[in-house]
């Protein structure tokens, strides 16, 4: 028997405004209620009579699928979330949809093989040993947080490979303006009436100055880059018609095929390989466009993986079992050299470690979208022009998929039991044709920096408090994760 949408059981909420003050103040506990008291497909409603949103929560694992790729067509960006997003972040990957996220996607796709990312394995092994360095000079048998660190940890990493040396001032107007513009997004996207953006109240007028203060710093790094790279251009010129190359390459190289990098003699940054971004059937990508581009892999690239990074430490510090088992997998592998991108396939222990804080912090908790035509998901009809949401946060702690799900267990990664599972019961990285392009970026950077960092320290708790967090573009820890390191040199 299919429910139809009005009887699709939920939160009734508050008189008027329904549960508006629940998902404001924590949507991840109120999906996560929603779905223990009424199953795996709710009806929430928040706001007054005339403003009212109604969201549909779907949390079973072939629900997630069928939203996020067996129907995928049907369940589109165009929600108040990803518009909010794309006013402040432009129109890149995250936020474009039909022509526009196609031919970004044929664009930056070949940036992001495995080939192409596990080239940045000695970066993210550098910073990763520059944190150690850091904390030894800092912190070394002290106190630490471990949000702050892996934060600047990740953001450091992802700006280095973006823009090459360009980073100290790219990574303090980052780290500055990026939690203004983020609080502004989430506000506007769960508040029932906004004003217009235009309007100068205290809200607007700061997230315009933080915007406005991103984007002039990343525009003036691809105006520098682009002007360097005329220059080399023309520098290349001039030396191929001195050398009378015969329609190869002034270095002997034939001409790239369609979707693939252009061959240069510019910076190996992803700043420069975008920019130099080529395919048959394509124009490259415009000034703004990079930036957009840029400004998405900043927010994605820094975020995600530093929310990855802390909690697991921090899960290992209060598993000290487990932490120990990763340290004794490090040593055997590495011994004293530093990690490699085929290194990761040897560190199934840490790498499990890994997955198992993802699965329990997830860095994108929720995952929005709007049903384009009426269907049914689950014996459930839905209908057109819905809001729908798949929750990895609270698919990922599903009792029916997960034995006590609140319990820290990697083993529940082995190949044997993930092969026992539902392909979308673990989906930290969305899934289908609009799954992250960087998920294997973000594990590299992730399984390396952890080795490193276990390697030299050992982490303790330095309290028992748990670590609040809240969802925001991504998962937003609200508190310290502290921590006491001990050096293991």
């Amino acid at each position: 028997m299919t429910v139809t949408g009005t009887d699709i059981p939920g939160p009734a909420g508050l008189p008027v405004v329904g549960s508006m003050f629940e998902l404001q103040r924590d949507s991840l506990g109120a999906f996560l209620r929603a779905q223990r008291e009424h199953g795996d497909v709710v009806r929430v409603s928040a706001g007054p009579p005339g403003l009212r949103t109604v969201v549909y929560g779907v949390f079973s694992a072939p629900g997630a699928q069928q939203v996020l790729a067996t129907e995928a067509a049907n369940f589109r960006k165009d929600n108040p979330f990803y518009g909010e997003i794309r006013e402040s972040f432009g129109n890149g990957l995250l936020t474009a949809q039909d022509a526009d996220y196609r031919r970004q996607r044929r664009l930056v796709q070949p940036l992001f093989t495995r080939r192409r990312v596990d080239g940045y394995a000695d970066t993210i092994t550098t910073e990763a040993e520059l944190a150690v360095r850091r904390w030894r000079d800092a912190v070394d048998g002290g106190t630490t947080d471990l949000v702050l660190d892996m934060n600047r940890l990740a953001l450091r990493t992802v700006t280095r490979i973006l823009f090459g040396m360009d980073v100290e001032e790219a990574v303090d107007v980052t780290h500055r303006c990026f939690p203004v513009i983020n609080d502004y997004v989430l506000h506007r996207a769960y508040s029932p009436l906004s004003p217009p953006r235009g309007w100068p109240t205290p809200a607007n007028r700061r997230a315009e100055a933080a915007t406005r203060e991103v984007y002039a710093v990343c525009d003036r790094i691809i105006a520098e880059r682009q002007a360097a790279d005329a220059s080399r251009t023309a520098d290349a010129s001039r030396t191929a018609d001195g050398a009378g190359a015969y329609g190869a390459g002034a270095d002997g190289a034939l001409p790239d095929g369609p979707g693939t990098v252009t061959s240069g003699t510019g910076a190996d940054d992803l700043l420069d390989l975008l920019a130099r971004a080529r395919s048959d059937e394509d124009r490259p990508l415009d000034a703004d466009e990079l930036r957009d581009q840029v400004l998405i892999f900043l927010l994605a690239g820094h975020e995600t993986t530093a929310t990855s990074l802390a909690f697991t430490l921090h899960l290992l510090a209060r598993h000290p079992e487990q932490q120990r088992a990763a340290q004794d997998e490090i040593a055997r592998v590495l011994g004293e050299r530093a990690p490699t991108a085929a290194d990761m396939e040897k560190l199934p222990h840490l790498t499990r470690c890994l997955k198992e804080a993802m699965r329990l912090y997830p860095a994108a908790p929720v995952i929005g979208r709007r049903a384009v035509d009426a269907c049914e998901i689950d014996g459930h009809a839905i209908p057109a022009g819905a809001n729908v949401v798949v929750s990895p946060w609270v698919t990922h702690r599903h009792p029916g998929l997960w034995e006590d799900p609140d319990r820290y267990d990697p083993e529940r990664f082995t190949p044997e039991r993930e092969a026992e599972r539902h392909r979308y019961a673990w989906f930290p990285f969305g899934g289908g044709p609009r799954a992250c392009i960087g998920q294997h970026f973000s594990m590299l950077e992730s399984v390396l920096a952890l080795a490193v960092l276990l390697r030299a320290y050992e982490v303790q708790p330095a309290d028992d408090n748990d670590v609040p967090v809240s969802a925001g573009i991504t998962l937003q820890p609200t508190g310290p994760a502290r921590a006491r390191l001990r050096s293991r040199a």
